[in-house]
C-alpha cells in the first residue's frame, strides 16, 4: 500500500509530466536546429529556417495544448 494519498500523487504526476514535455520539446528542437544549422540564419534567411520556425511554433502549440489538457482537471480542494 502507499503512503500517499491520491491528490499527492496526481498532482505530482501532473508536474513530472509538464516537465519531461517541456525537456523533451525543448532538447528536440534544439538538436534538430543546431544539427542542421537552422537555429540562426547566417547570411539570409532560407527555405530550411522558414520550414523549422513554423514547425517550431507549431510544435510549442502542441505542447500547450497537451499541457492545458493534463492541468486542466480540477483538484478536490479548490
Amino acid at each position: 500500500m502507499s503512503m500517499m494519498e491520491d491528490d499527492v500523487k496526481d498532482f505530482l504526476k501532473r508536474i513530472v509530466w509538464s516537465v519531461f514535455l517541456g525537456f523533451l520539446w525543448l532538447t528536440t528542437t534544439l538538436g534538430i536546429g543546431t544539427y542542421n544549422d537552422l537555429l540562426v540564419p547566417n547570411p539570409s534567411i532560407s527555405i530550411g529556417n522558414i520550414i523549422f520556425y513554423i514547425w517550431m511554433a507549431s510544435s510549442l502549440a502542441a505542447l500547450i495544448y497537451i499541457n492545458y489538457r493534463i492541468w486542466k482537471k480540477k483538484f478536490p480542494h479548490g
